[in-house]
This record gives structure tokens, C-alpha cells and sequence, in this order.
């Protein structure tokens, strides 16, 4: 006996095509839906009108498009507000932004892609793509090397398995081979640090959150409104960074090692 055997034919393919639906394809006509997802189009247009009866996709206009509906965002915004690591992780986030003046953001990873799910903003006038419900991709980044801590090479290549690793910056790891060393790198340091590297004048630093079983469940992190960081400021966020990974992970339960200890990076920065 199969799971497949408890399967919703119909269910399933609703959801394969509000998965579709994407920030470069916010909005698609039937035919593309069911040209992608190869499927009769007949059978699309009747999932499209459940959808849209039930709120989660709507017409644009008088055009043959469809774009998400409100009640995407609803939900959207239910399951963030029932995660426990949300509701424990504002207040962390609240004190690490008071206390490093920068934005400061919780993050979680959806297979290949760094879901922002709860965010404190800064003093700066800072505008980044670390807003809540973005999408950064895993590869590119230092809060998706931070969240693949520990991830085994097979696990690594099954995961990108077809996928490419498109540059965004020369930074930008070129192979699985050098992904998986930057993030044993990072995780043996304690954190992970970007200057530059995915967007332009924007630096970010990250430290994982572990959950009980010692896995990596989540990242937290701030941004910086510039492309270098001086020395010790570098060394003062990630102190300050690392000890509220350190916090959030204790308050859902999880432990892990401490490569650096946090108070040692404090005590060694000169007053």
C-alpha cells in the first residue's frame, strides 16, 4: 500500500497550479497554466473556477489573467501568526534590533529558497528584499548557507538535483562542491556574513537557530546599509547576532554546539 493511493487528484492539482504563480509570474491566463502543468485545459478551467469562487485566485480586469486572490494572503498571514517560531522569535528579534540599531529578520528555508517570515525593522531607511514573504534563493546567500549548516553533500546534491546555481555576483558559490565548504565554513564559525554579495550595498550577517533534534530549523540575521563592514562593527553584530540564535533556540526547545562563543566576540571588542 502507497501513499499515492490517498491522493486527491483534484486537490493536488489545485495546488501544483497556485504554486505556479510566482514573483516573475504573478499573473497567468488558463492556457499557460495548463500548458505548464500539462494538464487538459478544460480541467483547468474548472480548478480556476473553485479557485476563484473560494477567493484564492481572481481575474485581472476583463483579460484572460488570473493573479492570486486575498485569501492566499490570509492564509499567508494565519500561518505565520500560528508558528511557534514566529511567536517566539519577534521578541528576540525586537531586542536584537534595539540593541544593533539595524533591521533584523527571521528566516526559514523552503527547499531551495529563504523564506522571511518575520521581520523588525531598523533605524536606517534601509529598503532590501528582506521583507516578510520574500524569497531570496538558498545558493546565493549567506542566510541559505546558514540554513543548509550540517546538510550532508548526498542530501546537498539531492536537493539541487536539476537545478542550476545562477551568479547573481561573483560571489556567488559556482558548484554544490563549493556551497557545501562555505557552509561547513560558516557553521564551524558560528555565523555567516555577506557584504555585498546579493544585493548591492546591503550586507547582511546570520546565525542559526536550532530546533531539539540539534537541526538547523531557522536563521536569524540583520542587514546593513553598507557593502563593507569595519572590523570591529562586524565583530559586535555577530556577537549580537549569534547570542539571539543562541536565545531563540533555547526558547523552542533546541540546543547545538557553540563553535564561538557570543560573549568571547564581546569581550574581545575594545571598548
Amino acid at each position: 500500500m502507497t501513499a499515492d493511493r490517498y491522493n486527491v487528484p483534484g486537490l493536488q492539482r489545485g495546488l501544483q497550479m497556485l504554486a505556479e504563480f510566482r514573483r516573475d509570474s504573478r499573473e497567468l491566463t488558463g492556457a499557460e497554466l495548463a500548458r505548464r502543468l500539462d494538464l487538459p485545459r478544460a480541467s483547468v478551467f474548472r480548478i480556476l473556477q473553485t479557485l476563484e469562487q473560494m477567493g484564492f485566485v481572481e481575474r485581472v480586469g476583463d483579460s484572460a489573467n488570473y493573479r492570486l486572490g486575498i485569501a492566499v494572503l490570509r492564509l499567508g498571514f494565519e500561518f505565520l501568526a500560528s508558528m511557534e517560531l514566529t511567536e517566539f522569535g519577534r521578541p528576540v528579534l525586537d531586542e536584537l534590533s534595539a540593541a544593533s540599531g539595524q533591521s533584523a529578520q527571521l528566516v526559514v528555508r523552503d527547499a531551495t529558497d529563504v523564506v522571511v517570515v518575520a521581520k523588525i525593522a531598523g533605524t536606517s531607511s534601509l529598503v532590501s528584499a528582506m521583507q516578510v514573504g520574500g524569497r531570496l534563493p538558498v545558493h546565493a546567500t549567506a542566510l541559505g548557507r546558514v540554513l543548509l549548516a550540517g546538510m550532508p553533500m548526498d542530501q546537498l546534491s539531492h536537493l539541487y538535483a536539476g537545478k542550476a546555481l545562477p551568479a547573481f555576483t561573483a560571489q556567488t558559490p559556482a558548484s554544490l562542491a563549493d556551497l557545501h565548504r562555505r557552509a561547513a565554513e560558516d557553521a564551524r564559525r558560528g555565523y555567516a556574513i555577506s557584504q555585498g554579495g546579493f544585493e548591492a550595498g546591503v550586507s547582511t550577517i546570520a546565525a542559526p537557530v536550532f530546533d531539539e533534534h540539534g537541526a538547523v530549523a531557522a536563521a536569524v540575521s540583520v542587514t546593513i546599509p553598507a557593502s563593507q563592514i569595519a572590523s570591529l562593527q562586524q565583530t559586535r553584530l555577530a556577537a549580537l547576532v549569534m547570542q539571539a540564535a543562541s536565545k531563540l533556540s533555547r526558547r523552542i526547545g533546541g540546543a547545538a554546539p557553540a563553535p564561538l562563543r557570543p560573549n568571547a566576540l564581546l569581550e574581545a571588542e575594545p571598548a
